[in-house]
């Protein structure tokens, strides 16, 4: 008795494999999808809002930032075609299936505190208009709240501060350092020295968030 050995379709094999490989010739033809005939180097907000429709993710998720990160994008809401090649290509995806596969690994390099650090500088030049020389403040809390909303427990009274404060840009400087006041001053305040070398922004918010907690302790009381 003579057994059937099943024959095995290598054409179909081949094919699944170079599917499954990434093709830098595939990655250009669909950054091609979501550019116009007028700018075809340059996905734009509209090509940006399909884009994030086909990797189901919208555009405000922190994932774009890392993602316009990993390209080394220079305009929110733009990609080049040489920014998209560069992040894609060390991705490794050349399609929304294989995008939506990393989504995960994009969000959990946030974890990392250097990693974290250097995109959340690279957000300030990346969200500012690029013809200021500083932030303007609406778009400073809604980077501020992507980015340290969920994570610093002080960031709701920060941005109550900032509303009702005389700030209407913030400068790298000051970006920079709120950072580092989050990661480093408890919620109490108590390890906070106001001779230290913090910019008079970060003197301000301390001073208004005592007198704050002041004002709720003595109602309370009364």
């Amino acid at each position: 008795m003579k057994l059937k050995i099943p024959k095995i379709n290598i054409t179909n094999r081949r094919h699944i494999k170079a599917e499954d490989s990434f093709s830098q010739k595939r990655c250009v033809d669909w950054f091609c999808k979501y550019t116009n005939p007028d700018e075809p180097d340059t996905l734009g907000p509209d090509g940006m809002e399909k884009f994030c429709d086909d990797i189901g993710v919208e555009p405000e998720n922190v994932v774009m930032l890392v993602l316009a990160y990993k390209m080394g994008a220079t305009q929110m809401g733009f990609f080049s075609r040489c920014e998209w090649l560069k992040g894609l290509t060390e991705l490794e995806c050349d399609s929304a299936a294989k995008m939506q596969s990393k989504l995960e690994y994009l969000k959990s390099i946030l974890n990392d505190p250097n990693v974290f650090k250097s995109i959340y500088r690279y957000a300030y030049d990346f969200a500012k208009d690029s013809d200021q020389r500083s932030m303007d403040i609406n778009t400073a809390k809604a980077m501020l709240q992507l980015l340290l909303g969920k994570h610093w427990p002080l960031y709701p009274h920060f941005a109550q501060f900032l509303d009702q404060s005389k700030y209407k840009v913030i400068n790298k400087d000051q970006w920079c350092n709120i950072l580092e006041f989050s990661r480093t001053i408890n919620n109490e305040l108590t390890n906070y020295d106001i001779d230290g070398a913090w910019p008079v922004m970060l003197d301000e918010f301390v001073e208004w968030l005592r007198l704050q907690r002041t004002c709720t302790s003595s109602t309370i009381l009364s």
